[in-house]
């Protein structure tokens, strides 16, 4: 797997060109190929960075982050808390789904997990780790996929205008201490998990804080 062979959108292969040269880009890429060669990974290779292909580098105008890819047949996809069409979504999303109806007294479909209509609204849908061996979570972390997004987030922080960093739960909110609050709104809460949903993430009212802050500068907001 090297940034050549496993498409990524021209905007991002840009912005994050510098980082693809590092040694630790080589021996993360080195790993990974490895692994889809020995094992069952998900997503599938060419879905790995689907989350830049479907949000250019400068339409980024939120930014949700996920911890690693679903590990079960059929969910992921490359982008944070989203499944396929047809796929159930799991309950995380479903909570996610609640909080939009309760925030923004809009009806959701809570068969249909797909979330590539807010990608391509700009909001990006960022694990921290963007591989996952199956039945086996969390089987790539440390192995060089935070290093990378770390400096995905950095660089959206030092080059994006008024973009919207949704950090739910403690995972998510390490992410948060690189981002340049005097131009970018963070909002912090708990996960939408079922074990985390409860301790502030159902009724923080995160959807239409989002829409308000993209309104103020004159961007976008978001059909959620």
């Amino acid at each position: 797997m090297n940034s050549s062979k496993v498409p990524i959108e021209p905007s991002w292969k840009k912005a994050l060109k510098d980082y693809f040269k590092l040694p630790e880009w080589k021996l993360l890429t080195q790993y990974i190929k490895k692994e889809y060669q020995e094992k069952k990974i998900y997503p599938h290779s060419k879905k790995i960075f689907n989350a830049f292909n479907l949000t250019p580098f400068e339409k980024v105008s939120v930014l949700i982050i996920g911890q690693d890819p679903y590990h079960n047949p059929d969910q992921a996809q490359g982008l944070s808390f989203s499944v396929p069409s047809g796929t159930i979504p799991p309950l995380s999303l479903k909570n996610i789904y609640k909080e939009i109806e309760s925030d923004l007294k809009i009806k959701k479909d809570f068969s249909n997990g797909n979330l590539e209509s807010w990608s391509r609204q700009g909001v990006l849908l960022l694990n921290s780790v963007l591989t996952v061996r199956e039945n086996e979570p969390g089987s790539h972390a440390n192995k060089g996929w935070e290093l990378f997004t770390d400096y995905v987030v950095q660089r959206i922080s030092d080059e994006c205008e008024h973009v919207v960093f949704l950090l739910w739960g403690n995972y998510a909110k390490k992410k948060g201490v690189m981002v340049d609050t005097s131009k970018h709104l963070v909002l912090e809460t708990s996960h939408p998990s079922p074990l985390g949903a409860h301790r502030g993430f159902t009724g923080c009212q995160h959807f239409s804080k989002t829409n308000k802050y993209l309104r103020t500068y004159n961007k976008q907001p978001i059909d959620w």
